[in-house]
């Protein structure tokens, strides 16, 4: 079944390098930047440049959404799921429940891809109940009537706006948010959430593309997909699992760093002031930077676009 191309969306390369990152090595995703700049449309062309679904990711799938009461079409039998819940969705909603447990979105999303719109519109609660899925691949709903864990191995991709308006930091709007609206609205999600997600996309206002005219048409999915199943072939093959997987001690492993690349990486987490978690994050990112170029060792320019990736931990600063 046809799935929506990335050619169709002009400009913000930038913002598609991160989606190949994102897709290239199983990493959580959010897209920061005003309204109208793309960021669903940039979401939603996640899924074409995914490799298609294995049989046995496929029979996962279908029995998940079997149990969850939304059987898979036929057509649909390889094709990644591609969830989006509303923002006004209950905790349960997303990781399950019900009197007898039943499947929620990061169950449905299972293999896929769980996109949430404006993610700080979300309840907090809600937020929350995520981390554990987003750790461990699987979610445990107690009940009176039983305890069930279901699988939920997705890829979340997320947006939201830099502050409650949308035109913080925006020369094409006007914001009308005092600092302190917008401290509160970024604190609605937490720092344990965010470290998380592994890559900090910012999707500035692009208008240069609108000036352009008869030059070649943006990459399409299908050019950017191959180099993705490449990618993941050789991580699977070296560790048998995508890069967003790995462990710490299979981080030291698959992608270990040199001295000059691990002192480079110690600066910069003095000067981002980055968490534990987040510094491991990094070096995972940079490791699926160095996979689609083919390197087998980590490199410092690679370590350098993998920090410009997780720009929210520069405290600082506006994201």
């Amino acid at each position: 079944r046809g799935l929506p191309d990335l050619a169709d969306v002009e400009g913000q390369h930038f913002v598609k390098r991160a989606l190949e990152i994102a897709a290239a090595g199983g990493h959580n995703l959010l897209m920061c930047g005003p309204p109208g700049t793309g960021k669903t449309m940039l979401a939603a062309r996640l899924p074409g440049v995914l490799p298609p679904l294995r049989d046995d990711e496929a029979f996962e799938v279908a029995i998940v959404c079997s149990v969850g009461g939304q059987p898979r079409m036929p057509e649909d039998w390889r094709v990644r799921p591609f969830r989006a819940p509303h923002h006004t969705s209950s905790a349960a909603a997303i990781v399950g429940g019900g009197t007898v447990p039943r499947p929620g979105e990061v169950s449905l999303a299972h293999h896929g891809v769980l996109f949430l719109d404006e993610l700080p519109e979300f309840n907090r609660r809600t937020l929350e109940v995520l981390r554990e899925p987003l750790e461990t691949g699987r979610v445990t709903i107690a009940r009176a009537a039983a305890t069930l864990t279901y699988p939920a191995s997705f890829q979340l991709v997320a947006t939201m706006n830099p502050c409650p308006c949308g035109y913080a930091g925006d020369p094409g709007g006007v914001c009308r948010c005092g600092v302190e609206q917008i401290r509160q609205y970024r604190a609605r999600l937490s720092g344990p959430l965010l470290d998380r997600i592994d890559l900090q996309a910012e999707v500035p206002r692009e208008n240069d593309w609108l000036r352009a005219s008869g030059g070649p048409r943006a990459e399409s999915s299908a050019a950017i997909a191959a180099r993705v199943a490449a990618a993941h072939a050789l991580q699977i093959t070296r560790q048998k699992k995508l890069n967003a997987r790995l462990d710490v001690r299979e981080l030291g492993m698959h992608a270990a760093l040199a001295d000059a690349e691990r002192e480079f990486l110690a600066q910069a987490f003095e000067r981002f002031r980055l968490t534990a978690r987040s510094y491991h994050r990094v070096i995972k990112i940079a490791r699926t930077i160095a996979d689609l170029a083919g390197r087998a060792h980590v490199a410092r320019h690679d370590l350098a676009e993998a920090l410009q990736l997780r720009r929210m931990d520069r405290r600082h600063d506006v994201p």
